[in-house]
């Protein structure tokens, strides 16, 4: 026989033997990841074994809050799980939930990471700024930017909100009294970016003008949603399978959109730098702005900055500073119009404090005391965080002799917690005198900004900014609600909904 005749039959068997090695290979790998599933059941099984919680299927895991339902499921286990329950994506992976205060005050008061599993799958959008970052980068980037927030820096920071306030509500004037509610989150968002691009990133224009800035908030939107979805989804843990998904090549195109939106922001400041008076005019400030201290930092080793992390601190707080107040802001505005008799008292007190609101002053936001109080109660019915996840990186033993292993992820339910009975009695009402000064309560039953050493950074720019958006707002318009569209809760990093917040819009002569 020729050689040209033997070699097909020993190129088709060297394929044939190509594919048995292949899929012995195939086989292997499928029984090692069996095994490593099956380990890490049983380790799970055993570090829950004092926490009851729900029926939950060996491989699907607790399918009853796979839904729009999720929130509602959690508060079925509040009553029967006291303190916290194991609660199971998958048969390999559970979060232990908690919303017991006394629960909540041992996790917060240690140093336990983020939980790598859960926030890692953020790093391709916000990157590793304070967020995400854990240790002693963490207490760096933490210590660098703490100045920032200083109340000189956040005295003038009134005005600019105000501005950016009057400015929504100038457009809502054109809307009001029409016989049509109106969609009250995305105005809010761009009213609450316009705020912080002046504010922190020294931004001399206008979002809410410039329409271009509408697919930066759509695609903060996609994201929440897309992560949301990828952290409950088995397959979509691995990277590159995820990237050839639909939802993966979404969540690429968004985190582009996002990245596009903050390397302009820091070209555009980069440049004003390079202008010497504007240069000269930074250098004199005694306190810089937020951009600024990242710009001008430099770390322990005299380093810059480098290009990734200052993208990341300006991509963590790009989102946090306008998203989260966003969603404060709507849920203040929804209790409010749901609520009438508070509102008006509200804004009876903004009334006498202001007049006519031309004016509104850093000393003006501690003399809203009702105000305050109302704003504080939306913020425990209406957490903008619903949720935080921390992994254990030592054993820890609670108050009630109940105690869980290293490695555990931990998720603190904020809306669970605020919406606990056995913390807060009739937990569904709302009533601002549970915040008067008189009023006792647990150290962490309220927890809006987080707590402990990890606390939101911006916690005090955020609760002036709902002052000024409240008060403002008030004097010009009275809020009602549209009872043929009530909002379905929808917690993603930021507390949403599913169908959008209406209102009618009345205004105020």
């Amino acid at each position: 026989m020729s050689v040209s005749a033997l070699s097909p039959v020993r190129f088709a068997g060297s394929i044939s033997g190509f594919l048995q090695v292949a899929s012995v290979l195939g086989l292997l790998l499928l029984l090692l990841q069996a095994v490593q599933f099956y380990l890490r059941r049983q380790w799970l099984l055993k570090a829950f074994q004092q926490f009851p919680t729900p029926p939950f299927h060996w491989f699907f895991g607790h399918k009853q809050f796979q839904s729009d339902q999720e929130l509602s499921q959690i508060m079925k286990c509040v009553e029967n799980f006291p303190s916290g329950f194991p609660r199971w994506f998958w048969g390999s992976k559970a979060y232990f939930t908690v919303y017991d205060p006394d629960y909540m005050k041992v996790i917060l008061g240690r140093s336990d990471p983020k939980a790598n599993g859960a926030y890692r799958l953020l790093a391709p959008w916000i990157g590793y700024g304070l967020l995400l970052l854990n240790g002693q980068p963490w207490f760096q980037h933490r210590r660098m930017l703490t100045p920032a927030f200083h109340y000189d820096i956040l005295k003038p920071y009134v005005k600019t909100m105000a501005d950016s306030v009057r400015l929504m509500l100038d457009k809502w004037e054109q809307l009001a009294g029409q016989n049509f509610s109106i969609e009250i989150f995305q105005p809010i968002s761009l009213m609450t970016l316009d705020t912080v691009m002046k504010c922190a990133f020294s931004h001399k224009g206008s979002v809410q003008v410039d329409g271009n800035y509408k697919t930066y908030i759509q695609a903060i939107g996609d994201l929440n949603n897309l992560f949301h979805s990828r952290v409950r989804n088995l397959f979509h843990q691995n990277d590159t399978i995820y990237n050839l998904s639909s939802n993966g090549r979404l969540a690429n195109r968004a985190c582009q959109l996002a990245h596009d939106h903050t390397d302009g922001v820091i070209k555009m400041r980069k440049d004003q730098l390079q202008d010497e008076g504007e240069l000269e005019k930074v250098k004199k400030k005694r306190r810089l702005d937020f951009l600024d201290i990242l710009l001008f930092a430099r770390m322990e080793n005299g380093d810059s900055l480098s290009d990734k992390d200052l993208r990341a601190e300006v991509d963590t707080f790009m989102f946090e500073g306008h998203d989260t107040t966003a969603s404060g802001v709507s849920w203040i505005f929804y209790a409010l119009a749901t609520h009438p008799e508070h509102q008006q008292r509200c804004r009876e007190e903004v009334q006498s404090l202001l007049g006519d609101g031309s004016s509104i002053t850093w000393d003006d936001l501690d003399k809203m005391p009702y105000t305050t109080m109302c704003i504080k109660e939306a913020l425990r019915l209406y957490p903008p965080v619903p949720g935080i996840v921390r992994e254990l990186s030592k054993p820890i033993t609670f108050p009630d002799g109940r105690s869980l292993p290293q490695g555990v992820s931990v998720t603190l339910s904020i809306y669970a917690l605020h919406h606990n009975p056995k913390v807060w009695p009739n937990p569904e009402v709302f009533d601002p005198s549970r915040f008067a000064p008189d009023s006792p309560r647990h150290s962490h039953s309220f927890l809006p900004f987080s707590g402990g050493a990890r606390n939101c950074i911006g916690k005090q720019f955020a609760m002036n900014e709902l002052k000024v958006v409240v008060a403002l707002t008030l004097l010009r318009f009275e809020l009602l609600p549209d009872p043929t569209r009530v909002p379905i809760l929808l917690p993603r990093l930021v507390l949403k909904s599913k169908n959008g917040i209406y209102l009618y819009l009345k205004k105020i002569h």
